[in-house]
């Protein structure tokens, strides 16, 4: 090490990783670096200069060598992150996320979190107030202007399974990235077409109708690697794998693109159009399949039990897609149970998304109410609300030729016949 002395700040200059591991592990801390205030010598570990009580530790900003500082002297001297006080009694919370004065436990910000990437996009994650912590989880991605393109994936990680809540998280995002990736691959092609057909290359119709539509292909292929991603975050020797649903849309203009596995729920809500676009694959369905009424199969005892999932013992991982035209403006909603289970026909949720519009119609404002609204019924299960305003699309592309709830949707398989209990 140089007997020179570094240069300020002291986390952004270029020491020996060997001899700061040694400060680490023994405690010697011998590197000091002049106060930028008095000049006095301040060791790596203060915050505040001892002779002037200066802040010698601002907010990091970007390293001004990082091509010159070792990775290990930055983690070293980076200043640590505060922790919010407690909400109960406004004392300090220890790093185990629970108050040293009243014992109360800190929130966590994966309790509840909020989305978003557009003026016309934006989601809300919340724990609802029964569960012990937060197993839903959504991924969210907006196009730069003046392209109106997005993507929403909203995932339910299974209760009765080993960490599903990273499990989920793991899904949503690696699915989200999937689309917005192949989206912005065909950004080159888009700007290449005609100023009056602004759509993507990718997800124009083909003209040969026996050619599979390349972003419902997407979809799946997304749906597969968010399978990756889920195994990938379960412990191999876990006795309950992790496990999730799977809502996902990609979004031009009026044009919706969906999948769906499970019985996370994408709806289309409007002033004149109200229309559950999947089919649940859950008990309840298959009841209401065999005659049951809606009210009937959801309130049996094996209503949220789903038949299809993502996860290391998931049978089916090949989601049911569709492709929407909005014929008139309107909301896209995902949702997971935690939402719906209080207002499962898409006429009784239209009616509290337009009470919710009443009051803003900002997408996080509405998302926000309608996540209120479902503590405000119990609040039994996890609720993620992921909304993006649509646009009536002009071009009239076909649309689900029904919104009888009652029926499969189109392109809708048979579920299998494994169950797996998701409350």
């Amino acid at each position: 090490m140089t007997d020179e002395s570094p240069a300020w700040p002291l986390w952004a200059t270029e020491h020996e990783a060997a001899a700061n591991a040694a400060a680490q592990e023994y405690g010697t801390l011998a590197l000091t670096a002049p106060c930028p205030s008095c000049s006095a010598s301040v060791r790596p570990d203060q915050r505040y200069c001892e002779n002037c009580g200066a802040d010698v530790h601002p907010e990091v900003g970007p390293v001004a060598r990082a091509g010159l500082t070792t990775e290990e002297t930055v983690k070293f001297n980076r200043p640590k992150a505060s922790r919010p006080p407690c909400v109960e009694c406004g004392g300090e919370v220890d790093a185990d996320g629970y108050c040293q004065t009243c014992g109360a436990k800190a929130p966590s910000a994966r309790d509840h979190f909020e989305a978003v990437p557009g003026s016309w996009l934006a989601g809300v994650c919340d724990r609802g107030l029964v569960h012990n912590r937060n197993e839903d989880a959504m991924a969210l991605w907006a196009a730069s202007e003046p392209d109106r393109a997005a993507v929403l994936v909203v995932c339910d990680g299974v209760s009765s399974s080993q960490d599903s809540d990273v499990a989920a998280l793991a899904a949503a995002e690696r699915a989200r990235d999937v689309l917005a990736g192949r989206w912005s691959n065909s950004s080159d092609d888009r700007r290449a077409n005609s100023s009056d057909d602004r759509r993507s290359s990718f997800s124009r119709p083909t003209a040969d109708a026996a050619e599979p539509d390349p972003l419902s292909t997407a979809l799946i292929e997304a749906t597969a690697e968010a399978q990756h991603a889920v195994i990938e975050n379960t412990a191999p020797d876990s006795p309950n794998a992790a496990s999730c649903t799977l809502a996902a849309a990609v979004v031009e203009d009026g044009l919706v693109h969906w999948a769906s596995l499970g019985d996370s729920r994408i709806y289309f809500l409007a002033d004149d159009a109200h229309v559950q676009l999947s089919t649940d694959h859950s008990v309840a369905e298959e009841l209401i399949r065999g005659g049951a009424s809606r009210v009937e199969a959801e309130n049996s005892l094996q209503a949220h039990a789903i038949t299809r999932w993502l996860g290391r013992d998931a049978d089916d991982i090949v989601p049911d897609t569709g492709v929407f035209a909005a014929p008139s403006d309107g909301w896209l909603l995902l949702c997971t149970d935690g939402l719906w289970n209080y207002a499962s026909e898409p006429t009784a949720l239209a009616e509290q998304l337009q009470a919710a519009s009443a009051e803003s119609d900002e997408p996080v404002q509405i998302a926000r109410h309608l996540a209120r609204w479902a503590n405000s019924q119990g609040g039994k299960d996890n609720i993620t609300v992921a909304l993006a305003r649509l646009a009536a699309n002009l071009n009239r592309t076909p649309q689900a030729p029904s919104d009888d709830l009652n029926e499969p949707a189109a392109g809708a398989r048979a579920s299998s016949t494994s169950v797996e209990e998701k409350d």
